[in-house]
């Protein structure tokens, strides 16, 4: 379930900390132009024919998670996520700035807060890439996230005979 808690957290952080990022959104031809946050969805998009049309967005996937001893014998957790951002412009200069944007706004209060929930710390490395493949009028980048977990006690004793 710790994984779990961490990608809720995780959820409201990035929702708060993007609130006032106000980003451009299609809109079919002739109809206003519209703006408004990215959406933030956990794991997946509601739909797979979502990736564009629910553009601008904010996607957080558990990749991977690790129980074991660190190098110095002690217990660790450890779970990665990947933090995926849609954005959409006729403009490309602003659509990849868009991107940029947000990522650098998460990357700079995540690494300023480094705990989330009084339980979850940001570890190194955070990584982040925008992606150069032109996929105009939409644009991605993505970071990397690292945590440690709070370590899950065992409740009983074995005992051995």
């Amino acid at each position: 379930m710790t994984p779990i808690v961490l990608l809720d957290n995780l959820a409201e952080f990035v929702k708060e900390q993007t609130a006032n990022i106000i980003l451009q959104v299609r809109t079919e031809p002739g109809a206003d132009k519209k703006e408004r946050a990215a959406e933030v969805h956990k794991m997946r998009l509601p739909k797979k024919e979502d990736s564009t049309r629910r553009i601008p967005y904010i996607l957080l996937q558990i990749l991977t998670g690790k129980d074991g001893k660190n190098d110095r014998g002690e217990q660790e957790s450890i779970c990665q996520i990947r933090i995926v951002v849609g954005t959409y412009s006729e403009d490309e200069d602003v659509g990849s700035y868009d991107v940029l944007n947000v990522i650098m706004r998460l990357r700079t209060e995540l690494q300023r807060n480094k705990i989330l929930a009084e339980q979850f710390v940001l570890q190194d490395p955070l990584e982040y890439i925008i992606y150069p493949d032109d996929y105009h009028p939409y644009y991605f980048g993505e970071m990397i996230t690292n945590w440690s977990l709070p370590e899950i006690k065992q409740e009983v004793e074995q005992i051995w005979l």
